[in-house]
């Protein structure tokens, strides 16, 4: 059945108590608000997304990526390293520890469609990152226990794909910093049963996790779902990255909006 594997020590590495995060993250929150770092969510899990696309690079790359991105600025505020100089440096070193080869510094300016990303403060940025990690580079995505689940359920072609694509959605937002991946796949997995109409309802009472949990992740997802529909990022981004903290002196590889803007889309 759905089974201890995915709750094994291993797996829970990275994941914060909410009190804690939402204490570092206070910093921030003098100069934003909670909706509007809530769009900065949206926006660089985007621009990752843009990045990774445009270079050919798998799904679980890109969540890689987004994963080290929300794990430095869950410890450090928004102004310590620009997000628009950590978002390609995630990608970078993603791309490495996924084992899907180096991206060269010529595919990565490439894809941020200038020279605006510069290679050698990618790598500095990339030590910084590197040493927040503490080289624990390997992380664990829902994809695995969830395509095991749906499996187990014996409905793979009627709910996978969905279920992916709101597992995919999830990383827009704190969920992966908050909850182990087996319960974030449980719970793209009941969303999907719910919205496909397969009672699965005996299916997840035999499974030994704490149900109140999974309905925390899915109450997450859920709003997730009612903001996005209402926002225009192409509208309202402008004014919330101007709004965002930043470092002092600003470094060089600052962009400026329109090159975010043409990143994102």
């Amino acid at each position: 059945m759905a089974g201890n594997f995915w709750q094994s020590s291993h797996y829970l590495q990275w994941v914060l108590d909410k009190q804690d995060l939402m204490k570092e993250r206070q910093k921030d929150l003098k100069f934003l608000t909670e909706e509007e770092y809530w769009k900065l969510q949206i926006f660089f899990a985007n621009v990752i997304q843009a990045l990774g696309e445009h270079l050919k690079l798998r799904q679980q790359v890109i969540a890689t990526a987004t994963v080290y991105f929300k794990r430095f600025y869950a410890r450090y505020s928004l102004k310590s390293i620009d997000p628009v100089l950590m978002a390609p440096t995630c990608v970078f070193l993603a791309s490495k520890v996924e084992e899907f080869g180096v991206v060269s510094n010529t595919r990565l300016i490439s894809a941020a469609t200038s020279s605006c990303f510069v290679y050698l403060q990618i790598l500095e940025c990339e030590f910084y990152l590197l040493e927040l990690m503490d080289c624990c580079l390997i992380v664990y995505h829902p994809y695995r226990p969830l395509l095991q689940y749906v499996q187990d359920m014996g409905q793979e072609d009627m709910l996978l794909p969905l279920a992916w694509r709101i597992v995919n959605d999830t990383y827009r937002t704190d969920l992966c910093l908050l909850y182990p991946p087996f319960m974030i796949a449980l719970a793209c997995l009941h969303v999907a049963c719910v919205v496909q109409q397969k009672d699965a309802r005996q299916w997840f009472a035999e499974l030994s996790v704490d149900m109140d949990k999974i309905l925390e992740i899915i109450r997450v997802i859920l709003k997730l779902y009612d903001q996005w529909k209402n926002f225009d990022d192409r509208k309202e981004i402008a004014a919330v990255l101007n709004k965002m903290p930043k470092p002092k002196p600003p470094p060089n590889s600052q962009l400026p909006i329109d090159c975010l803007m043409s990143a994102n889309g």
